[in-house]
Parts: structure tokens; sequence; C-alpha cells
């Protein structure tokens, strides 16, 4: 691969605006190409950032053989069709967050991209963060004990209209999917996978989560509560409490700029984020890496790991009642 890795951006909505501004100060990355359901939508956004090719489909973007990796910024409920797409086109793939509608529809993509040799990764950039990965190297090496408890939360205060997708199910809306999968991501990034997954929600007139509590449970004894709203600013914070000590993040947990160790006998610590760059951009430098080693996956971001989220999502969902149109 040239030294200079090519995007190609599908959608033209706010996250794929603040991803294309952050890639774009990147110096191996270039923005090549764009694609949104319409063409005047891929010309504006072209235009808007400098990129040289505006497609008027998401197809078209899939087949232009210019571009190494395609980011995926659509509503979650279009992943599996999008990123199917450019996966069967031979290109990378980045798809945000949450992975798919559900574990079936991210089975499918993970099958898609192993059978055809092609990278696929998640783009959950908490994994990705510097801040974060230290904090998972301190646990790893027994600062703060054996794991007990976990503690996050996502919230929004709103309100947001009936119409807006948040509320909307046929665009996979509530509370769980777009905010709970931060806090879930979390835990699990500690804990694995959970033995048990416990919810309750208060569901919106349309049948989508708006206020969702978690309890997750592991065999080992260790624990995570874990919210999400739509109805209220919760504090976004997230704690790690182990049998010798805590580690605690401020507001922003998931795209971190500090934590603090707190030990038994000593002053707390602060880690503080060395690196200047963008929220965005280390995700972006790991999507580059990958595809420069040669590798269909990211070990900071495993396929694996993201069915695994997927698969306590699907069995929060199945907690809460909330089932989406056409789901079987």
């Amino acid at each position: 691969m040239a030294e200079s890795v090519r995007w190609g951006i599908l959608a033209t909505g706010g996250i794929a605006a603040a991803f294309t501004a952050d890639l774009l100060e990147m110096a191996d990355a270039e923005v090549v190409a764009v694609g949104s359901r319409t063409q005047e939508s891929a010309k504006r956004f072209a235009e808007r950032f400098g990129i040289p090719r505006a497609h008027g489909s998401w197809a078209e973007l899939a087949a232009d053989e210019d571009v190494d990796v395609v980011y995926v910024a659509t509503p979650h409920s279009a992943h599996r069709e999008a990123a199917g797409l450019c996966l069967e086109a031979g290109r990378a793939v980045l798809c945000e967050k949450p992975f798919t509608l559900n574990v079936r529809e991210a089975t499918e993509l993970v099958g898609l991209a192993r059978d055809r040799g092609r990278f696929l990764m998640e783009a959950m950039w908490t994994y990705c963060d510097p801040v974060v990965r230290r904090m998972v190297e301190l646990v790893r090496d027994g600062a703060i004990g054996e794991v007990r408890a976990v503690q996050a939360d996502f919230g929004l205060a709103g309100p947001f209209d009936p119409g807006h997708r948040l509320r909307d199910p046929a665009q996979g809306g509530g509370a769980l999917l777009d905010l709970g999968v931060y806090p879930v991501s979390f835990a699990q990034l500690l804990l694995g996978e959970p033995d048990d997954v416990q919810a309750r929600a208060r569901l919106t007139p349309e049948g989508v989560d708006e206020n969702t509590g978690i309890l997750l449970g592991w065999d080992s004894g260790a624990v995570a509560l874990l919210g999400c709203s739509l109805t209220a600013d919760t504090p976004q914070t997230a704690s790690v409490t182990g049998s010798a000590g805590r580690i605690e993040f401020p507001r922003g947990f998931f795209h971190p700029e500090r934590f603090v160790l707190h030990r038994p006998g000593r002053d707390p610590e602060v880690f503080a984020a060395q690196s200047g760059a963008r929220r965005f951009q280390h995700e972006a430098a790991e999507v580059m890496r990958a595809l420069r080693a040669g590798e269909t996956e990211s070990p900071l971001v495993p396929l694996d790991g993201s069915l695994a989220v997927m698969r306590t999502l699907d069995a929060a969902r199945e907690r809460i009642g909330v089932r989406y149109p056409g789901e079987r």
C-alpha cells in the first residue's frame, strides 16, 4: 500500500463531517471520495471538504477502485447494508458504532469480511484512545488487584422530538444502542462477555428505550452497573474498582483526557493524555496501521469483541422488550 491511505466517506451527516475534518489533518491520510444516497448531498459534502469525487450512491463509492478503506457513518440500521456493499466490492471498512442493529447482522458482516479476506473494524474510538489503553495496561498488570465492579453511564437530556432518529424504531432508535453501547463496551473491555444480563427501561410511545439501567454479572463475582438515557444529562463518568484500588474517569469517559488511580496508602495518581491527536484520529491511525501491516482485523477492536458486545445489547433489548422492524 502507498504511504498515504485513501479514504472514502459513506454518508454525509454530522458524524461523517466530524470524522472527515479530523482525517484531513492527518498527513498520511487522503480523503478521495464521498458517497451518499443522492448526488446533491454527496456534492455538497465534497465541496465542503475539498474531496475530489462525489458519488450519488453507496454502490458507486464501494466500486471506486481508488478507495482503500471506507468509513461507514450511516445510522446503525443501515450498517449491514452499507458495510456489506463495500466489503463485497473489495474495500476495507471502518463501521461506526454500534456495529449493527443486532448480532445476526454483525455475524453476517464478520463472516463476509473473513470470507473475502477484507479488513473490518467497528469504530469504537474508546478502545483506540491512548488514555484508555494505559488504563487497561494498569489493570492487566494488577495495579488495582482483581476487578470487582465497573460503573459507567451516558445520558443526554433531550428532549428529542418523536420524529428524531433516536426515537425511530426503523432507525434502531433508543438510548441503548446509540449511547449504552459505550458503557457496555467499556465494561467488556475489562471483563469480557458477561455471564448474566439484566436490564430495565422506560419505553417511548414509539417503542424504543429512553431511560435504561443494565446490570451485568460474571461468574467471577464481578458486576457492572451501567446506564443510558435520552431524558437525563447523566454524569457520563466511569469507574473500575478492584480488590486493591480503583480507577476513576471524569465526564467524557468514552474519549477521556485523564483518569485517576486510587490505591490505599498512596496519593492519587493522575494519568493524562500525552498526545495532541484529536479524538477520531486514534481510530483512523489504527485502521491505517493495520492496513499497512496487511492485517484484516485490529487487535485493539477485535471482531469477536464487537460480536460479544452485540450479544449483550441483544440480551438487554430482550429484557426490556425492544424489537425493531424486520427483526426475526
